[in-house]
């Protein structure tokens, strides 16, 4: 009969028993999240309280996170309380000063041994720098019992240290890109995803939108989705779609974003799916890149520049179509 050495023993079970609490406690399926940036919590439930099932989920958001809004849950009632800010912060249509400080879910059953997730999309403000780390206190009611995952760190001291941890998330800068010149561009990759020749036309003085494009492929295994863009002379990105039906353009929001599927390449370009920068404090003009971000679900927020081509561009080298007329 073999018998394990007492020191492997015991590193064995210490291995174990880490393991086990890390699964046992409440956390954040993305630990990364950029300054000025959109983020998508999604926050894992992985028991309930001594095998009675889980009741009510409630996040607190940290000042310095704003704009926060849940996502709705089937068989679940959401509910958000609002308060005042400690201080005004840009967003996409002007400083907000106050916004959701609490949100929280109930009504549901979530038994013991299963496990889900609850999901809401915030930014992280200018308050943050690289390398420190945001926690959301969660509280989790159970039928009989409840847990309070509100235990912060002191300096010095690590989560694991802790019985009830929150849950955190490591702010770390913006990805890098190389320069971009002209209608040249380095691929980038951001996970599972490259990202190819970003580019945006110039617009007209006084204008108030612009379209931006690129091309995405997905060489993962799993999808991925666009979920906004950002430019600084913008107050807000999103992405649209063209179509014409009948004779008549019409264009759309694509709600919760696009989709790029493994293996997939999706590309943004004139008279498609492309991204719309609105209420623009400023003009994108021909030959003067401008410095952006690309935020995904999966792959997360990606610093890119988008190369400006002349009014009316049918392409990022700069050729314009014979009608003058600029679509989107």
């Amino acid at each position: 009969m073999h018998r394990m050495p007492r020191a492997e023993l015991y590193a064995a079970l210490a291995l174990t028993l880490s393991t086990s609490a890390a699964f046992a406690h409440v956390t954040l399926e993305r630990r990364e999240a950029s300054p000025n940036a959109s983020y998508r919590a999604v926050v894992q439930v992985n028991h309930g309280c001594s095998g009675q099932p889980t009741t009510r989920v409630s996040v607190t958001i940290p000042e310095g996170v704003i704009g926060a809004k849940p996502m709705p849950k089937p068989g679940w009632q959401v509910a958000t309380e609002k308060g005042p800010y400690a201080r005004s912060y840009p967003h996409f249509h002007g400083d907000i000063r106050e916004g959701v400080k609490t949100i929280t879910w109930s009504g549901g059953s979530l038994p013991d041994d299963h496990v889900d997730e609850f999901t809401f999309i915030a930014r992280i403000s200018d308050a943050f720098s690289p390398g420190s780390t945001i926690y959301f206190p969660v509280e989790q009611d159970c039928a009989s019992g409840s847990y309070a995952w509100t235990e912060v760190p002191a300096a010095g001291q690590t989560a694991q240290a802790l019985k009830s941890p929150a849950p955190g998330v490591t702010i770390v800068a913006a990805r890098s890109t190389p320069k971009v010149t002209g209608s040249s561009a380095a691929t980038i990759k951001a996970g599972d995803l490259s990202i190819e020749t970003p580019w945006m036309r110039a617009t007209p003085s006084g204008a108030k939108v612009a379209g931006g494009y690129v091309r995405i492929t997905n060489t993962g295994k799993e999808p991925d989705r666009l979920t906004g863009a950002a430019i600084p002379m913008a107050g807000s990105g999103s992405i649209h779609s063209m179509s014409v039906e009948g004779g008549v353009m019409k264009m759309a929001v694509v709600e919760g974003g696009l989709t790029i599927k493994p293996g997939e390449t999706v590309e943004l370009k004139p008279g498609g799916y492309h991204l719309m920068f609105e209420d623009l404090k400023g003009a994108p003009k021909a030959g003067e890149p401008i410095a952006g971000t690309l935020t995904f679900e999966r792959a997360g927020t990606v610093a890119v520049t988008f190369a400006v081509a002349p009014i009316g561009a049918k392409g990022p080298g700069g050729s314009t179509g014979s009608s003058g007329h600029q679509h989107h």
